[in-house]
């Protein structure tokens, strides 16, 4: 079946190309390297470990869809499509919702909003979790009829029309906004001001929010990121943070029940009795983000593994199939620690330096193996 998003990785690229010149032909600043290379290099990170997956997620579905769907639709029919369309709107919206409501959920969504700016760049930055996390939200589909084929179609359209919504560039669009969700929408979304936590949950169609009462109009600037600033740029650390502040609050709280509902409970949770956190007021204007100075050589340097580490993650994603498990661990692993070092160079860490001598080895390893065919 066909890879939509690997195809679309060129027209990402093109597009975010695009953003650029508009921006600076507007004068305006929605772009900065550190924050940029970490979003693209959270975004391969998952579809790099995806590989190793896919093929057990999907199988859940069409097992469920072979020997339990309650309907059955005769080819041709357009029904499945339109089921298709509407059930995974909806059931996005419920996903989405649930995780920014449980703490879980929140743990594997919060990478997609860890950077402090709006771009392009910023749709690509995702957990490599929430496909296990959405999954059971889908299998209900499996149920009603959708065949695994139209499902993943869709479910990558969905997702694919989501990307352009992350952009300040693009101002709101009058009646289109009634039903669809738009950049201005999806900003409220991203937004740490108070008025806007936890609305806009919409994919596709914005009828959700209006529907259930979740829906803000964008008003004021927003302010991007997290209530609690993540302050990191390493992309591995940005896919458990979470995780490790959760096992560190649940260990920290007293009552034993506590411990069980942290996990389940809003991010703003404390402890049975205790004030729940409170997001403070924000200003744009006077907002601090995390900021790292990269020098000029060093911007090159990375700037030119995150290409190449692209291109090779887009080739092997369309050629994942072919290769032996070897091959497979060893680029999926030449990826993550390339990723993992960009990182560690940005932060100015100490082991960042001794680890790119060591992905630099590690990769010329690779290539000779592959040379001599024993890889």
């Amino acid at each position: 079946m066909p890879n939509y998003i690997a195809l679309a990785v060129p027209f990402f690229f093109l597009l975010i190309g695009i953003e650029v010149v508009a921006a600076r032909a507007r004068r305006v600043k929605v772009y900065r390297l550190n924050d940029s290379l970490i979003d693209l290099a959270c975004g391969i990170t998952q579809q790099v470990l995806l590989v190793f997956f896919v093929a057990g997620l999907v199988s859940v579905y069409v097992w469920l869809y072979e020997h339990h769907r309650l309907i059955t639709f005769a080819a041709g029919s357009p029904w499945p499509w339109l089921i298709a369309f509407v059930g995974v709107d909806f059931v996005y919206y419920w996903w989405h919702r649930a995780s920014h409501e449980v703490n879980f959920l929140w743990a594997a969504h919060v990478v997609h909003h860890q950077s402090e700016d709006y771009n392009l760049a910023v749709a690509l930055r995702q957990s490599i979790v929430t496909v296990f996390t959405i999954l059971p939200f889908h299998l209900p589909l499996a149920l009603l009829g959708v065949p695994p084929l139209v499902f993943i179609a869709i479910d990558s359209f969905s997702t694919l029309y989501q990307f352009w919504i992350h952009t300040e560039l693009i101002g709101k669009l009058g009646w289109f906004e009634r039903a669809f969700n738009t950049p201005a929408q999806h900003r409220v979304h991203h937004a740490v001001n108070p008025q806007y936590l936890d609305k806009n949950y919409a994919a596709t169609l914005c009828i959700w929010d209006r529907l259930f009462g979740t829906f803000e109009e964008e008003v004021e600037p927003p302010v991007y990121g997290l209530v609690k600033p993540l302050n990191d740029f390493n992309p591995m650390w940005a896919q458990v943070h979470y995780w490790v502040e959760l096992w560190d609050k649940a260990r920290a709280l007293e009552r034993p029940l506590d411990k069980l509902k942290v996990w389940f409970m809003a991010p703003p949770f404390r402890g049975t009795g205790v004030a729940p956190h409170l997001a403070p007021a924000v200003d744009r204007a006077k907002a601090i983000k995390h900021d790292p100075p990269v020098s000029g050589r060093l911007a090159i340097w990375l700037f030119v593994q995150l290409a190449l580490t692209t291109i090779g993650a887009t080739a092997f994603l369309f050629y994942a199939a072919e290769l032996t498990t070897g091959q497979r661990f060893a680029a999926a692993g030449l990826a993550l620690l390339t990723l993992a070092t960009i990182g560690g160079l940005i932060e100015q860490r100490r082991w960042a330096i001794p680890l790119e001598v060591g992905r630099v080895v590690f990769a010329v390893a690779i290539a000779g193996l592959w040379l001599t065919k024993a890889l």
